[in-house]
């Protein structure tokens, strides 16, 4: 039984790491998507500084590993949350790490709406803000859809190191059980609930894709 609720209490944990994270940098990582669209060459508001910017701070995040991130940004996740341990420090790497894969994937999305329907709104005479929601975001819901998929099967992945900088949830149980004390069943256990979370994961929004894709 102990071992039932110590699994269960990291499930929770991973859960909650994953799905406030996951809102957060959605809430950050489609503006940035969205702006990397509109400023490109052939993008509805091209700046090119801006651009060149924004795809440099976007390309040179999402090359650092996130093992790595998870050290260098100790500090401030200390000045931020008041300690480096624990399920809501762990956020903030989280959060960090997932945001420009976010961005970039929105991009790609976004790039997938018809380049005529785009000039239409534009002749049409909407604006900005109508042609990026009304068009840009609407459009491209089931392409963001299985996109949520991809980012919510990779913060699941990043949870699972948070043993090692002191985070809690499965990664952690499997470090400090499996790992540190030799308990294989525990390993394996973690293993398969990590296994079934991102089954069920990628079932629930290959679901809502389809429900939603009104080209099908």
């Amino acid at each position: 039984m102990d071992l039932i609720n110590l699994l269960l209490k990291g499930t929770i944990e991973t859960l909650i790491m994953v799905s406030i994270s996951w809102i957060i940098s959605y809430l950050i990582g489609i503006p940035l998507g969205v702006i990397l669209v509109i400023t490109k060459d052939n993008g509805i508001k091209r700046n090119k500084v801006i651009y060149q910017i924004l795809e440099w701070i976007i390309n040179t995040a999402r090359s650092i590993p996130f093992f790595i991130l998870m050290v260098l940004v100790i500090p401030l996740t200390r000045y931020i949350v008041g300690t480096s341990i624990g399920t809501i420090a762990f956020l903030v790497p989280l959060t960090l790490g997932a945001t420009p894969f976010i961005a970039r994937m929105v991009e790609t999305s976004l790039e997938e709406v018809s380049q005529g329907v785009i000039e239409a709104a534009q002749v049409m005479g909407a604006s900005t803000w109508q042609i990026v929601t009304k068009v840009y975001l609407k459009e491209s819901i089931p392409s963001l859809v299985r996109g949520g998929s991809i980012t919510t099967i990779a913060l699941i992945g990043y949870s699972a190191m948070a043993g090692v900088v002191g985070g809690n949830g499965l990664g952690d149980i499997a470090i400090r059980y499996g790992l540190h004390r030799y308990q294989n069943n525990v390993m394996i256990y973690t293993l398969i609930i990590l296994i079934i979370l991102v089954q069920i994961i990628q079932i629930i929004f290959n679901y809502i894709a389809k429900k939603i894709d009104k080209r099908k």
